[in-house]
C-alpha cells in the first residue's frame, strides 16, 4: 500500500516505517505521489448549509433511490440553473459537438496559455451546463482560462460510454481548435470527476495524446457502492444516502446490459480498475464526511501505485459539491483558488507561442 503524506510533500525514504525501523538487503523506499493536504475549520455557513441540505435534498434522494422509475422532473433541475448566472463579464457562448452541445465559459482578462474542458456532475442523471456554469465562470477567473463544458448525454436514454464519448468529442474539439495536449486540463466534479479519468484512459487507448492535468471534484470512482456501505461516512454525509448510490449503480448496470450489443462484454470498469500507468498529475478535493470519500482516498492511491502524482485535498465537514456555494461559504471561495492555482502550475504562463488557438470567441 502506498504511504499517503498527511504535510503536502514528498515523503522520504526515511519517513516511511517510524524512522527506526530497519530493513533487509534490497528492500528500496519509494517516496510516494499524494500529497494529502487537511483543510481544517468549518465556516457557521457551512454548518448552516449542511444541517440545512441533511434535512431537505437528502430525504428526496432516499425517495428517489426507493422510487427511481417514476417521471422524477431531471430537465427541471438544469432549468433550475437560469437562477445561477456566470459571474459579472463572463462571455458564454454555445459549442456543437457531434452528439451534444456544449457551452465555452470565459471569465474577463483570461489569457491564452491555457484551456479547460470541464465535465459537470449530477450522477449521470440531472444538472448540465446552467446549472454548474457559475462554478465554471469562477473556475474560468482563478485558471485564467477559457473553459469548454460539454452537456454530455445521460442516464436512463444513453448510456456512461456515451457520456464518455461525448466528453473525449470535447477534447478532440480542442485539439481541432489548435490547443495542444499540453495546454488542455480536464476537470469535472461528482459524475464529472468520473468522466475526468475516463477520458484520460480512453485517449491512451485511442493513441492520443494526454492532457497536462486533471482535476477532480468529489469524483465518483467506483459504481459498486461496497467500499461506500463499509466506510463510517456512510452515515455522515449530509447529501447522499448510500441507498441512493446503490440505486445509481443498479440503473447504470441495466441501462448498459439492455444496450449492450455483446452479450459476452465484460462489467463496466471504473476509473480505480484501470491500469492508470501514464495518468496526468491530478488534483482531487473531498469534504471529510462525504459518502465518496473513500472513492477520492482510493483513486489518490492507486494513481500513485501507477507512477501518477495526486494532491489530494481533504476539507472539513463540507458538501458533496461544496465548490458550487462560493456565494456563500468562504471554504468554497478558498477551494475555488486552490483549483486555479494547480490550474496555472500544471500550465505555466508563457510556455507556448503567443497567439490565441480557435475557439468559441473567434469570429
Amino acid at each position: 500500500m502506498t504511504t499517503i503524506a498527511t504535510t503536502g510533500r514528498l515523503l522520504e525514504p526515511h519517513d516511511v516505517g517510524g524512522g527506526g525501523a530497519q530493513e533487509g538487503p534490497g528492500v528500496h523506499h519509494r517516496p510516494t505521489l499524494v500529497h494529502r493536504r487537511h483543510f481544517p475549520g468549518t465556516s457557521v455557513q457551512a454548518r448552516l448549509l449542511s444541517r440545512s441540505v441533511r434535512m431537505t435534498l437528502r430525504p428526496v434522494l432516499s425517495l428517489w433511490a426507493r422510487a427511481s422509475a417514476l417521471p422524477w422532473p431531471a430537465d427541471l433541475i438544469d432549468s433550475v440553473g437560469n437562477l445561477l448566472p456566470p459571474i459579472d463579464g463572463t462571455r458564454c457562448r454555445p459549442a456543437q459537438l457531434p452528439n451534444c452541445e456544449g457551452l465555452w465559459v470565459e471569465a474577463p482578462d483570461v489569457g491564452s496559455d491555457r484551456v479547460v474542458l470541464y465535465l459537470h456532475g449530477g450522477a449521470f442523471l440531472c444538472c448540465g451546463v446552467r446549472t454548474h456554469r457559475r462554478l465554471v465562470s469562477r473556475i474560468s477567473a482563478e485558471a485564467q482560462a477559457p473553459v469548454l463544458m460539454v452537456d454530455y448525454r445521460m442516464l436512463p436514454a444513453h448510456s456512461i460510454d456515451d457520456a464518455i464519448d461525448d466528453s473525449v468529442d470535447g477534447y478532440r474539439a480542442l485539439l481541432a481548435a489548435g490547443w495542444r495536449p499540453e495546454q488542455i486540463v480536464i476537470a469535472g466534479d461528482s459524475a464529472g470527476g468520473y468522466l475526468s479519468f475516463m477520458v484520460p484512459l480512453r485517449l491512451r487507448d485511442e493513441g492520443l495524446p494526454a492532457p497536462a492535468a486533471v482535476v477532480a471534484l468529489s469524483p465518483l470512482t467506483e459504481l459498486d457502492p461496497g467500499r461506500k456501505l463499509a466506510h463510517p461516512n456512510a452515515d455522515r454525509c449530509a447529501l447522499l444516502p448510500v441507498s441512493a448510490a446503490a440505486e445509481l449503480f443498479r440503473l447504470a448496470r441495466n441501462i448498459e446490459a439492455r444496450k449492450a450489443t455483446d452479450p459476452g462484454a465484460q462489467a463496466r470498469m471504473c476509473p480505480v480498475d484501470h491500469d492508470l500507468r501514464g495518468m496526468p498529475r491530478t488534483l482531487i478535493q473531498v469534504g471529510s464526511d462525504e459518502l465518496l470519500l473513500p472513492d477520492a482516498e482510493v483513486m489518490a492511491e492507486r494513481l500513485a501505485e501507477a507512477g501518477s502524482e495526486c494532491d489530494l485535498q481533504i476539507w472539513e465537514q463540507q458538501l458533496h459539491g461544496f465548490q458550487s456555494a462560493a456565494d456563500l461559504l468562504p471554504e468554497s471561495r478558498r477551494a475555488i483558488t486552490e483549483i486555479g492555482l494547480f490550474i496555472r502550475h500544471a500550465v505555466p504562463d508563457g510556455q507556448f507561442d503567443a497567439g490565441r488557438p480557435g475557439d468559441s470567441f473567434d469570429s
